[in-house]
């Protein structure tokens, strides 16, 4: 596939929306986050404790750095008050799973310089799991906040698509040209709708990975932009032939490159505490807030600081501080898929 069409849109100067999402490093006013609680999702009760502990640790650690809104029904307030800081704010609005990046709103500024919230239609991941309270959320925090939903005809997460605040987006094919979440539409209208979502005017497709994971291959879990044209992706050292992730991340790595963007490689662990092989081990999956970059650590002490040390560089004002969030990988995610910023205007 040549890179023409793989790069779409260039010299679009202006927004057709009217608004754009602007880069997660931009000062923001708050960080939404979702209380993990449904029993359909989390058949275990035990493993959904050590989840909703993790959930609580990254919520304290990003109210260090920033106010935090975690989204949970009424009736869990008064024990998750035992596990999180004063900081962390709750809100009566229901969920079921901790996915604040795919459920969540994705907030815009407008021409104006008011917020809007771009409206992506979560529907389970492609109707993999229970959604009933968690498709309604983005909705919810609009109205609270007093904000227009926007909508973007697309049905989808905000963890398949990475954008660079600049213009730029970047996604795997496979989490948005899919029957269990756009059927009908191609990719060029696919495209143009996330384009008009992010105010953004080019993208860059790559393959990715369809039906082998519950996300059908976030890129959030492999690049990320650290600023306009500039890339962070994590790469096997030893990438394995037979596996379709592997694969498919060094396409994706080819496919930026031939982009033209900067892209600078880091390691995914050698050794990690959680050995199952549907375990997400990315430390790409990391979150930016006021004055800190909140990334992953796995157990692997030269692999965990090279992660450390190469964000640092790349957010050289932020505070680089690392967690376990062992749980969060063995659901498929991490600390990004947790989080959704809200900008301050």
């Amino acid at each position: 596939m040549g890179i023409s069409a793989l790069v779409s849109g260039r010299g679009v100067a202006v927004s057709p929306s009217g608004f754009h999402v602007p880069p997660e490093e931009v000062p923001h006013e708050w960080t939404f986050m979702q209380w993990p609680v449904s029993r359909k999702v989390y058949a275990d009760p035990v493993f959904l404790e050590m989840t909703q502990q993790t959930i609580a640790d990254i919520a304290n650690t990003i109210a260090d750095f920033e106010p935090v809104v975690l989204m949970a029904d009424k009736s869990d307030h008064a024990r998750i008050k035992r596990q999180v800081s004063s900081d962390v704010e709750l809100w009566d609005i229901p969920t079921e799973d901790l996915w604040c990046r795919d459920a969540g709103p994705l907030f815009a500024i407008n021409g104006a310089g008011k917020r809007i919230a771009s409206h992506i239609q979560f529907n389970g991941r492609g109707e993999k799991q229970a959604h009933a309270r968690d498709a309604k959320i983005a909705e919810r925090v609009a109205v609270r906040l007093g904000v227009p939903l926007v909508p973007s005809d697309l049905k989808g997460e905000a963890g398949g698509v990475e954008q660079d605040g600049h213009g730029l987006l970047l996604a795997h094919e496979s989490s948005w040209v899919n029957d269990n979440r756009n059927p009908g539409l191609s990719r060029e209208e696919i495209e143009a709708r996330l384009l008009k979502a992010y105010g953004a005017d080019r993208m860059i497709w790559s393959d990715g990975v369809w039906g082998e994971d519950i996300t059908d291959y976030h890129i959030d879990s492999l690049a990320r932009f650290t600023g306009p044209g500039r890339v962070l992706i994590n790469l096997p050292d030893e990438p394995d032939v037979d596996d379709p992730f592997h694969q498919a991340a060094l396409q994706t790595y080819d496919v930026v490159v031939e982009a033209g963007l900067d892209v600078e490689v880091i390691p995914e662990p050698h050794k990690r505490r959680v050995r199952s092989p549907e375990f997400v081990a990315s430390y790409a999956n990391y979150y930016v807030c006021n004055g800190g970059v909140i990334s992953a650590q796995f157990g692997d002490p030269e692999t965990d600081a090279i992660a450390k040390e190469a964000l640092q560089r790349h957010y050289l004002d932020r505070e680089v501080v690392q967690l376990n969030i062992d749980p969060l990988g063995e659901l498929g995610g991490g600390i990004h898929c947790a989080t959704q910023q809200m900008p301050k205007v």
